[in-house]
């Protein structure tokens, strides 16, 4: 006697759902806000990201009253263990994304975007840092902002969009000798071993609302290069 199997498809060998198999194909990216924000700050940029294909979130830390110290270490154990993601982060958003791939290289990370970050340090925010009224201000973040790095040297590519117009407290603080976002000279953004770098017309604050930025890091996070304008 054979047994033969039967013809009807199982529940198993039912194709899935193409809709929802295009939804858990989007790409991954976690995105760190700045100083002096919350994460519904991000809100307008995660927007346009999802509008672009990704699947977004907003990684939210007390910047001030906790900084580095506090951001870094909830960075990384949120990353451990979790599907490859890429990280975008605004001013010290990317210099907390950075230090946190510098401590632990082995992190899921994809790709990583910096909107304006002074990678390099910030001579705004060592004069703001000199000023003891407005000092407290940057909190527990100012040492990281003031230092910056030497150079990338991690495995993960790093893009950095940049803005030229000047427009932001920063220059009340300093004084920019060539092109800045008034807030970040474009120097401050340019860290040997970047993977790629470009500059886009808005303030340092507009980056987060520019469609121009969302669309070159999109692309950046996409290709692992920006687009030629």
């Amino acid at each position: 006697m054979s047994i033969s199997t039967p013809t009807t498809p199982s529940p198993i060998s039912i194709a899935a759902d193409p809709a929802c198999v295009e939804e858990d194909r989007k790409p991954r990216v976690l995105l760190l806000h700045g100083i002096w924000n919350a994460k519904a700050w991000l809100v307008p940029l995660a927007a346009r990201l999802r509008a672009a294909g990704f699947d977004t979130e907003v990684f939210g830390y007390p910047s001030v009253f906790g900084g580095p110290d506090v951001a870094v270490p909830r960075l990384i154990a949120r990353l451990q263990g979790s599907e490859p993601v890429a990280l975008l982060g605004h001013s010290l958003g990317g210099l907390v994304a950075l230090q946190a791939l510098s401590q632990s290289p082995e992190l899921p990370v994809t790709r990583v975007v910096c909107l304006g970050t002074p990678l390099r340090g910030s001579d705004a925010a060592r004069g703001l840092a000199g000023n003891a009224w407005v000092a407290p201000a940057l909190g527990r973040s100012a040492g990281l902002l003031q230092a910056g790095f030497d150079r990338w040297e991690g495995r993960v590519p790093v893009g950095m969009v940049a803005g030229n117009v000047a427009r932001g407290l920063g220059r009340h603080f300093t004084r920019f000798d060539g092109e800045s976002d008034g807030t970040v000279a474009i120097e401050e953004t340019r860290l040997p071993g970047l993977s790629g770098h470009c500059v886009v017309a808005s303030s340092h604050s507009g980056l987060v609302f520019s469609a121009e930025a969302a669309r070159q890091a999109a692309h950046f996070l996409r290709e692992g290069r920006f687009q030629q304008s």
